[in-house]
């Protein structure tokens, strides 16, 4: 890709990666992604973060079509996650920089990740600040957003905030800017990647907004570490992400269900009609088709969440344990659920989905459904009365948050 200067001697250098649709090994990133990287050319020149080792010739190039490496004065690391400082070890070789600066919990972090403890590391807090000549670079720390090391980088010349992983988008693409791309899309990619990634720290998030906000910091353009730069957006994608950490509710239900031989999916079925009776939007999703990550994604405007799954050796169907240990870890708040089940002989399921979802904070509508076999009549109307029951309940929970 060529190098794009997104502010007068501001470059992106980043790497453009088509192919990954597996994003750290726990997400689906369909469109793939980017790395980007920042190179400010001033009396000290800057890189702002890496991209991971496996791309780390195409940074160079990217680099050496601008100034040749060793011209680097600084390197600024934002965020210690491989992805971000992968190519630091070649980095360090080509460049010599005189300073790496990073957080103070982001010196640990590189010390840990490559056993370089000469490498001229100079950590910053909150408050901190360097000359680069023309320009000023203020720090200021994000912990949490999403690991213990990330800060964010503003260069109030200019206006700009490099944000590290906040406020990115796994999105690869020929376009760079907010602007020239389809803004719904976009705006869908960052709620994806908000709740599969920075969810389970909204607190964090609140927080830092309030601190840019009191700090008064002038931002016109968003650099982010994934995906695309925000410049014509910033104060919606701001608001949006207040809006994502505060998971207000919506009168949305998401079902999820594995099954074996279609009898919890005839049951999902029903339980999706008794929801839409009560004039509750519903969305179906079978663990078979859609990724765990998906189900978060959906999740993300929903207030219910109800789980089925037949019994499999006296527990609960793979793929169903697999996305409620990822909903647990994500940390959801302000949820409603429930649960239901099918099975043959034994019939444990209904009460350890019920015990996963009441675990994972969810307010779990009692008691769920549990069908022997094939479902009969009786048995879906059952169903039916259970979704009305949660379309209930997210209704309350919606006019509780209203009032």
């Amino acid at each position: 890709m060529p190098v794009t200067e997104i502010k007068k001697d501001v470059y992106w250098v980043g790497v453009v990666d088509w192919n990954i649709h597996d994003f750290h090994g726990y997400s689906r990133s369909p469109q793939g992604t980017t790395y980007n990287a920042y190179l400010v050319v001033d009396e000290k020149i800057t890189l702002f973060d890496s991209v991971p080792a496996k791309f780390q010739m195409d940074l160079y190039h990217q680099i050496r079509s601008i100034i040749p490496l060793e011209k680097i004065d600084y390197i600024v690391c934002n965020h210690i996650e491989p992805d971000h400082s992968g190519a630091m070890p070649f980095l360090m070789e080509k460049i010599q920089p005189e300073k790496v600066f990073c957080s103070k919990l982001g010196h640990r972090m590189l010390l840990d990740h490559f056993h370089q403890p000469d490498w001229p590391y100079h950590p910053v807090q909150t408050g901190d600040s360097i000359s680069l000549g023309k320009r000023t670079v203020q720090f200021m720390e994000a912990r949490m957003l999403h690991w213990p090391d990330s800060m964010f980088s503003y260069i109030p010349e200019d206006k700009l905030l490099i944000s590290n992983d906040a406020f990115g988008q796994n999105i690869a693409s020929s376009e760079r800017f907010d602007d020239e791309v389809d803004l719904a899309m976009l705006m869908r990619e960052s709620s994806h990647y908000y709740h599969n990634i920075i969810l389970p720290y909204s607190q964090r998030v609140t927080a830092v907004l309030d601190d840019v906000a009191k700090m008064g910091l002038e931002i016109d353009m968003i650099a982010p570490d994934h995906g695309i730069i925000w410049r014509s957006n910033v104060p919606l994608v701001l608001q949006a992400y207040r809006e994502y950490a505060e998971q207000r509710p919506n009168t949305k239900a998401v079902i999820v269900y594995d099954t074996m031989w279609h009898s919890t999916e005839k049951m999902a079925k029903a339980i999706a009609e008794g929801i839409m009776e009560e004039g509750v939007s519903v969305k179906i999703m079978a663990l078979k088709q859609y990724h765990h990550s998906d189900v978060m994604g959906e999740l993300a405007d929903a207030t219910g969440i109800v789980c089925g799954s037949p019994t499999h050796n006296n527990g609960i169907m793979p793929l169903m344990a697999d996305f409620l240990t990822y909903m647990k870890g994500l940390r959801p708040v302000g949820r409603v659920g429930a649960a239901f089940a099918s099975f043959g002989w034994s019939g444990e399921s209904l009460n350890i989905l019920t015990d996963w979802l009441k675990s994972a904070k969810v307010e779990v509508v009692e008691p769920g459904v549990k069908g022997k076999n094939v479902p009969d009549h009786a048995k879906l109307a059952e169903c039916k009365e259970l979704g009305r029951q949660v379309a209930r309940a997210i209704k309350a929970k919606v006019a509780e948050a209203e009032a």
